[in-house]
């Protein structure tokens, strides 16, 4: 049993941290269900997805990193907890990842920040008017996300950036959940690498669409109309390579690309123009 002490306890003050003492923890895969169905709101959903304890291997692993660390982070405090989604309460566009990285997400605790992935990603959301700064280091430091919200099919680093089958299972009704609060504005789900597309349609299914079948292929710039059953407009899924390091380094996935897909996505989704006041946006 991973010690709960090597993770950063709710409601102690870290930038962002959406639960309290009082969250309701899952710690296994029936009561994940009933909590994500029982949330009541975006933000209880974020707040008993950040303390899930229901994946005992991912539960080890997340926080014997966050308790060894990598030399370059030493005098850091990790967040060693599940990461969840984060960025605007009524999104246009949902950017969809693998999972956190060990000594990024894990370590921050908001996804795709602090890690080259996140730099490449968010240098080209910046540009694109869908984020506020060119770069995301840490919890707290002003960057918002704009018309857009990330989250990933898996809330925990897992060991080698691969969830097993049962901890993608188990982790789903999060997204489900995640996916019904936001149809009424969602118009474009970006998928980041196969994973992330492979686990959606079944998720998208849950949240009440009406997923395509046979599934579709997955492509860079690949797009699939998505009808939804009952509340919400059309739904547009966009494949995208993910800004991985080993695809950005061997230019399978370069800043021109990624600024397509994202510049797509903004127009698909009809978003205006960033503004330039106070806003509504959630970071």
């Amino acid at each position: 049993m991973a010690d709960e002490r090597s993770a950063v306890p709710p409601g102690t003050g870290w930038p962002g941290d959406p639960a309290t003492a009082e969250t309701p923890v899952a710690r296994s895969a029936a009561d994940v269900e009933a909590l994500a169905a029982s949330a009541g709101s975006l933000a209880e959903l974020a707040a008993r997805e950040s303390v899930c304890r229901a994946c005992e291997r991912l539960v080890r692993w997340r926080e014997e990193v966050a308790a060894t660390r990598r030399r370059a982070f030493l005098t850091q405090t990790y967040w060693g907890r599940p990461v969840p989604g984060w960025g605007a309460g009524q999104p246009r566009i949902l950017i969809l990842g693998l999972a956190p990285a060990a000594h990024g997400g894990n370590r921050t605790g908001r996804i795709f920040t602090g890690d080259r992935s996140g730099d490449v990603l968010f240098a080209s959301l910046w540009r694109c008017g869908l984020a506020s700064q060119p770069d995301s280091l840490a919890a707290g430091d002003g960057q918002r996300l704009l018309s857009a919200r990330m989250t990933a099919t898996v809330r925990c680093a897992p060991p080698g950036n691969k969830p097993l089958p049962a901890e993608r299972d188990a982790c789903a009704p999060w997204l489900a959940a995640e996916l019904a609060c936001v149809t009424d504005g969602l118009r474009v789900i970006v998928c980041l690498g196969h994973y992330a597309w492979q686990a959606l349609w079944p998720q998208l299914a849950a949240a009440g669409y009406a997923a395509p079948r046979p599934r579709p292929a997955f492509g860079h710039g690949v797009e699939v109309s998505v009808r939804p059953r009952a509340a919400g407009g059309p739904l547009t899924v966009v494949g995208c390579y993910h800004p991985s390091q080993q695809n950005t380094f061997t230019g399978r996935v370069t800043e021109a690309m990624l600024d397509e897909v994202f510049g797509r996505a903004k127009d698909l989704a009809g978003v205006p123009p960033a503004p330039t006041g106070p806003s509504d946006y959630l970071a």
